[in-house]
């Protein structure tokens, strides 16, 4: 069985999409419409523009959004998942590639995703930090005894987890994580404290363009960020995105599940090789690579 995966934030690079709007007809009049549906030149940005604009949490999310989504279009019969997933951002892109969402329905909540992150982001101090080394359990059990809002935020793969907090509590925490024999505590140049309690605001804001948005039978299962776990009901799928901006990514435990339930080869849709390395951290011995078109 075949799983396509799908990377979040951070995979971003300038020119990325550009050689499929050149060479695919289908790419091109994709990103002409999103340029539409944004009400800017996105494709000026991705393709030629500079990096600090790129970063913009408004650009970078529809942006990783759009080389993944046609990217898996211009595959053509080449895409044929078995099962689909994608890192935070990424879910989106795996729910329009298994068909839950329209390409059109996909980038508008991506666009209303990013502008309420950003927000939230504005609110309050935060920021992330990658720990590295250490069990989950260790580092779960050293941030609970910390008296700042600081929660597990993506569970990327064994020794690999990355905390989410107020800019005090992700200090504190690295300093007693790397106490507690972390290798390394990296703090990420990130805007805020992405899937945590502090997007709250930008949860409220998004569930509301969720709730007001269609969603339909997939062509084959999605594993969600919320629970790691196998979902085709379009209700549930909705459910669990909403919850999605304040909970943990999962991604360790879906690429066990997804394995567990037959997935022999991973595919990479989208820029960047991020998630496949994840993967053979998680299963050395697995099949993963990139789409090459």
């Amino acid at each position: 069985m075949k799983a396509f995966i799908f990377p979040g934030q951070g995979a971003q690079y300038i020119g990325m999409g550009k050689d499929l709007y050149e060479n695919y007809p289908l790419a091109k009049k994709m990103f002409k419409k999103a340029n539409d549906i944004l009400g800017f030149q996105i494709t000026d940005i991705m393709f030629d523009g500079k990096d600090e604009d790129l970063r913009q949490t408004n650009v970078t999310q529809p942006s990783i959004f759009l080389h993944s989504v046609i990217l898996a279009h211009v595959m053509g019969d080449e895409f044929k998942p078995d099962m689909v997933a994608g890192h935070s951002l990424g879910e989106f892109s795996a729910l329009v590639a298994n068909k839950t969402l329209s390409f059109e329905d996909g980038l508008r909540l991506v666009s209303k995703r990013a502008q309420a992150m950003q927000k939230a982001c504005k609110l309050e101090p935060s920021t992330m930090a990658a720990i590295i080394g250490l069990e989950d359990n260790i580092v779960e059990d050293v941030i609970r005894s910390i008296d700042e809002i600081v929660v597990p935020a993506n569970y990327n793969s064994p020794g690999q987890l990355v905390i989410s907090g107020s800019v005090k509590g992700i200090e504190i925490a690295c300093n007693k994580l790397l106490e507690a024999g972390a290798k390394r505590a990296l703090p990420l140049k990130v805007g805020g404290a992405f899937h945590s309690p502090l997007m709250e605001p930008a949860r409220v804001e998004l569930a509301d363009a969720i709730n007001g948005t269609s969603f339909g039978n997939p062509i084959c299962p999605v594993y969600q960020n919320v629970n790691a776990q196998s979902v085709t009901n379009p209700y549930v799928i909705k459910s669990n995105l909403i919850s999605q901006l304040t909970s943990p990514v999962r991604w360790s435990q879906t690429a066990q599940n997804m394995i567990a339930d037959g997935a022999k080869i991973f595919v990479e849709v989208g820029p960047g090789t991020v998630l496949q390395g994840l993967v053979k951290k998680i299963k050395r011995d697995i099949e993963a690579y990139s789409v090459i078109v």
